[in-house]
Order: C-alpha cells, then structure tokens, then sequence
C-alpha cells in the first residue's frame, strides 16, 4: 500500500471522530443490538443477535439517547423532534399514542376472538361448580364466584336506537349517559355539533337479545351551558325528575335545574306521571349536586360549591350553607343516618351531619384524607363503608368506624378528569373508565381485576366512555350487562350464550 494512500484513509477516519453527527450514527449502530459493542466485534455480534420477537425486552435494554426514540419493530434510534425542524413527525406524545393505539386494538382482537375468559387462576366453570358440590365453597363464595364468571363472558353488541330525528343521532354525541333506579330508563346528555347540550331518556325495555333496539324519546330543551353533574331526583315518585348542575356562562350565572321526566314524550308509563314544572335554582359556581332519599331531608338537594355546601328544599325554598375549607367536587346523601358526605379538591372526605346547624363546630361527623382532588364518592348500604377516587388515580374503600383504609383498587388511570364509580354490591363489582378510556371491573370482595375492555374508538379526551350497568336492564325482566356510551354510538355487553344462567348446568368448560 502506497503512502499517499494511508495518509488519506487515516485523514478520513480522524474527520469521521470529529464529527458529531457521525459520532451519534456510530453509536446508534452499536445500540441497536442492546448492548456496547466494538466495531471489531460487529461480525461476531450479529450472529449472537436476538431474534425481532424479543423487541419488547431489547427495547427495555438499550439505553435511551437525550433527543432520540429507539425504534423496537425496526432495530434503530430515530431522531425526536427539535426545535429548528418543523418537519419531523416524531415526538413523544405521539410514539406514546401510538403504542396505545396498538395495544387497545390487539385488546378489541383478543375480546372479539376469545369468547370464554378465566377471571382467577384455578377457577373456571366446572372447578367452582365442583368445590361447591364437594362443600369447599360456601353460598356467598359461590354467588360471586360464579357471577364474577358470568361478567367475564359479557359480550359487545352495538344498540340500535331508533329516534323520531335519525339525522340529529348521527351527528350528536353521547357526552354522559345515567340509568334510573329500576334501569329501564336511561337518561342521556348529548354534544351538539352547533355548540352546547340537549337531553334525552332511553327507553331500555327493548334492549333484548338478538335485536338490540331502544328508542330515543328527545325533548325541544336546549342549553348552550356546560353539564357539571347529574342525579335521578324522586320529588312526586321515585325518579320521577332529572336534577342537572349547569356552569355559569358570561353574564348568565350557574343554576341547578330539575327537569321532569314526563317532558319526554313516552318516556314513561302513562298515568304514573303528573304534568311537571320545570325548576331551576340559581347557584352560581357549582360543581357538584345530589338527591337527598333520606327522610330527615326529605325534598332536599345538595350542591358542592367553591368552599361552600348548600342544602336546598325544593317545596319550602329553604337553603342552608355548610362553609368548607376547598371546593367541594363530589356528594352523596346517606339513608339510614342524616349525613352528607362530600369530597373536596384538597383531598378531604367529609360527612355533616343535617340536624346540626350550619355554623355548629361539631358539623363534620367523619374525616377522611386521600392525596389528591376527589372525583367521586359512594356509600355502601349498609353504610358502614364508603367508595372514593380522586385525580391520582387511586380508589379506596374506607371503613367509616374506623377512619381506615381497608382495600385499594388498583389499575384505575386518572389524572385530571372528574370520573365517576359505580359500585354494585348486590353483584359484588366494582366499575370504572379511566383517562385511557378502558372500562375495568374489578371485585369488591378483594379488589381482584376482573376484567379490562378497550374502548371502541381512539383513546382521546373527547371519546372517554360513559357506563351503566345493571343486572336488570330494561327492567324487573331484564338481563344483566354493560352500557356504554361513546361518540354517537351505544354498545350493551350482556351475558354471552356460552354463559349460562345457572352453574348448575354444567355446560361451562
């Protein structure tokens, strides 16, 4: 080899070291294998390479680069977004949309494909129905066991709804959907494309197996003001009214109103119903509202203010205010005892007790301390216990004799929204959507995670799903399942054919 040769190669390996952008390559090659390597080894390496169906795991090992994404599909680092190119598409939020996209549709194949689910290891159809006739299981042991199965095979079915305006249903989405107590109704508030709210009630006692069809009974009430909160309220009969909290707009102040359901046409049994009245209560800054059941506060509603707590009655137009230390963002009325408990943006839980006056010092029967703003809080019945979640993304079950927390739900995503629990004791679940738009089940009993369902949209903010379940939809006849609500269209998960009603049977496998 000649001289003049060697100087030149020894003078383009020295320009390729400095240069900064050939450094970054160089070193990106070397960590897309996982691992530091010299570049004398790279022969050896490649044949010790692992296979591309460990991308997961090499993902895990390679060391992350400031300003660079590693690629797992594709074995290399690619460059995220700085600030002086527009064009690159790459950033963070949308690598993690992306990654999120893909696992919810690999979740919708696995629900679509597998029809029969195990909830717990060890426990399918025929070992519950085999300890039970061996006695290993008591009766309860038995029941929820057995029901946790049965909402493990619920099935998605998409709800036609037939509406007297099919063009409005295909444009208006759902934004929040609440049954009435006996499930046979249930009350919808629907975005409109033009801006603001309008109403409607569900008429479920068609939603039957194999159709799958309601009808959608609207009414010409309108609001241009955003929806806080709602609450089936009983002031003539049991649900007989809609109690909405509406947010201030401009000029015009915030308001709780009761809308009867008898404006909807059809949407309940004739003669049940008297001609109602709308009401509407001016409450400027309110968050939150609920329905009182108990006698001691009989036709009463409470709203959850900026540090403040107003009782109103609806027939006497009486208020009284409960002053608070934070914005009050989720209610619930006791029945048995004259409480009211409330949780605030600052993480307290609270309970006042009705027959104390507003100003007493001893008001405040319970306290209770999460870490973050609550969104939510639900009262057992025998209202030894009560539910609560907060922005944190944490669901506790509190035992209220002792002011302790006895169990933690784990996997629930929130870190902003104000989502609301359902709890369901007579079938022992727990339901909840998170901020990522999955829907979980999990057991009351030992906060077991029974069951995750994927959204059928996009994970976005806007098509976060709304749910109701009961054992009885559409009625005392009905059957058990899931609604839920997401963009324009409903989907009911009721009990899959190869889920019998009874274990007895012993079709199960």
């Amino acid at each position: 080899m000649s001289r003049s040769v060697w100087q030149s190669r020894r003078r383009r390996g020295r320009s390729h070291q400095q240069n900064p952008a050939f450094r970054q390559r160089d070193s990106s090659e070397r960590y897309t294998s996982g691992t530091w390597q010299n570049p004398q080894d790279s022969n050896h390496h490649d044949a010790e390479a692992p296979s591309a169906s460990s991308s997961t795991a090499a993902k895990s090992s390679v060391p992350e680069l400031p300003g660079f994404y590693f690629d797992p599909e594709k074995n290399r680092y690619f460059r995220l977004l700085p600030g002086h190119n527009n064009c690159n598409p790459l950033t963070k939020e949308g690598i993690r949309h992306k990654e999120m996209e893909s696992r919810r549709l690999q979740l919708l194949q696995q629900e679509d494909k597998q029809r029969k689910k195990i909830t717990r290891m060890g426990f399918n159809a025929s070992s519950i129905l085999r300890k039970n006739q061996l006695g290993f299981l008591n009766i309860a042991s038995y029941c929820r066991l057995s029901h946790e199965l049965r909402v493990s095979c619920m099935e998605r079915r998409k709800v036609e709804i037939q509406s007297s305006d099919p063009s409005a249903l295909a444009s208006d989405q759902f934004n929040f959907i609440l049954a009435d107590t006996s499930s046979d109704r249930l009350f919808t508030v629907n975005d409109v494309q033009i801006g603001g709210s309008k109403y409607g009630i569900i008429n479920l006692q068609g939603l039957k197996a194999p159709t799958f069809k309601v009808h959608m009974h609207e009414n010409l009430y309108f609001t241009n003001r955003k929806v806080n909160s709602v609450c089936w309220a009983s002031l003539n009969h049991l649900d007989s009214h809609i109690l909405l909290c509406l947010m201030g707009l401009a000029e015009t102040p915030g308001c709780a109103t009761l809308l009867p359901a008898s404006l909807f046409v059809s949407s309940h049994q004739a003669g049940t119903d008297q001609p109602g009245v709308l009401c509407s209560f001016r409450i400027p800054g309110a968050w939150t509202c609920a329905w009182s059941l108990n006698t001691q506060a009989n036709n009463c509603f409470s709203t959850g203010m900026s540090r403040r707590v107003l009782l109103t009655n609806v027939v006497t137009g009486h208020r009284q205010s409960y002053g608070t230390n934070s914005d009050v963002l989720a209610q619930q009325f006791a029945v048995k005892t004259p409480l009211l408990f409330n949780g605030c943006r600052s993480g307290e839980i609270f309970a006042i007790d009705l027959r104390s006056p507003s100003q007493a010092k001893g008001r405040k029967a319970t306290h209770i301390f999460h870490d973050s703003a609550v969104t939510s809080v639900r009262v057992l019945k025998e209202e030894q216990y009560l539910m609560a979640s907060d922005m944190a993304g944490k669901i506790k079950l509190w035992d209220l004799r002792t002011t302790k927390c006895v169990r933690q739900y784990e996997g629930h995503v929130n870190e902003y929204a104000y989502l609301p629990l359902h709890v369901h004791e007579e079938e022992g679940i727990l339901v909840a959507v998170g901020q990522d738009c999955y829907t979980r089940i999990w057991s009351l009993h030992d906060a077991h995670l029974l069951r995750t369902i994927p959204s059928p949209y996009p994970t976005s903010k806007a098509n976060i799903p709304s749910v109701a379940f009961s054992p009885r939809l559409g009625g005392p006849q009905g059957a058990p399942g899931l609604l839920m609500a997401v963009q324009q269209d409903l989907y009911c998960f009721s009990y899959s054919s190869s889920c019998p009603g009874s274990l007895e049977e012993g079709s199960w496998e």
